[in-house]
């Protein structure tokens, strides 16, 4: 069933290449598509090369700081939202605030309080917090309160309940906060790192391609996002499972 699933998620990449392809040579003009040749034989000569190697740490760094901060912090902050009523009431308009903020109000706004080099981790902490607090909120919520009762019945202890319960029923969702958090973290990341030209970053290579008309580039660090997207959001899903196994298992 995986093999086959794979199969067809290989495929359908290859379709929309050949669709890609297809559109490059029928509009034929480069500065308003590039194929996926002239991405890929730009991408090989961008590897070797030192500046694109320190780009990408220097980026992901950063913004896989801000992103874990936000799901630690939104973690956190439900968990006591959850608990108590006035904490809910108290962080609601603050975290409705912060989703309806435009990634440029908060790149403007954060540059008057910290460097422009730390930037993209306030973003990104910001972008993942309310997604994350959410997220968990909703899953303690919903947590069903027959296997609460019949724990409490039972006497079992609050940290067990809270392992074996808790754990299990938020679980989803905060693999789905994990999964949609990662995505907007990077983009909204590097927009900031954009905005700001951040040195030594992604940011700063995207606006060098800009200025420079460069489509080739600009599809190829483009690209480079993406697969560091699903690479987060890869390693993040494997970590959580890794820790439910250990849970499991205690």
């Amino acid at each position: 069933m995986k093999k086959s699933k794979l199969i067809n998620k290989i495929l359908i990449g290859v379709l929309w290449i050949i669709i890609w392809q297809a559109a490059a040579m029928i509009i034929d003009q480069r500065l308003i598509l590039v194929s996926p040749t002239d991405v890929i034989v730009r991408l090989v000569r961008l590897i070797p090369n030192k500046v694109f190697i320190t780009s990408i740490c220097v980026s992901a760094l950063r913004i896989v700081t801000g992103f874990s901060l936000g799901m630690t912090v939104g973690t956190l902050l439900a968990v006591l939202a959850a608990r108590f009523n006035s904490i809910r009431e108290f962080l609601a308009p603050f975290m409705s605030a912060v989703k309806a903020v435009p990634v440029a109000s908060f790149t403007i706004l954060a540059l008057f309080l910290i460097p422009s080099r730390d930037l993209s981790i306030l973003v990104t902490f910001l972008i993942a917090l309310p997604i994350v607090y959410s997220n968990i909120l909703t899953g303690i919520d919903n947590t069903d309160r027959g296997l609460l009762e019949m724990a409490s019945l039972f006497g079992i202890s609050p940290i067990r309940k809270t392992l074996s319960i808790y754990f299990s029923q938020v679980l989803p969702y905060f693999k789905s906060a994990s999964s949609v958090a990662s995505g907007l973290s990077w983009k909204s990341g590097v927009a900031a790192e954009l905005i700001v030209i951040a040195k030594s970053t992604i940011g700063e290579r995207l606006y060098e391609a800009k200025v420079g008309f460069e489509m080739a580039d600009l599809f190829a660090w483009t690209f480079i996002v993406i697969l560091l997207s699903f690479l987060t959001e890869f390693l993040y899903s494997k970590l959580i499972d890794g820790i439910w196994h250990i849970i499991q298992k205690i």
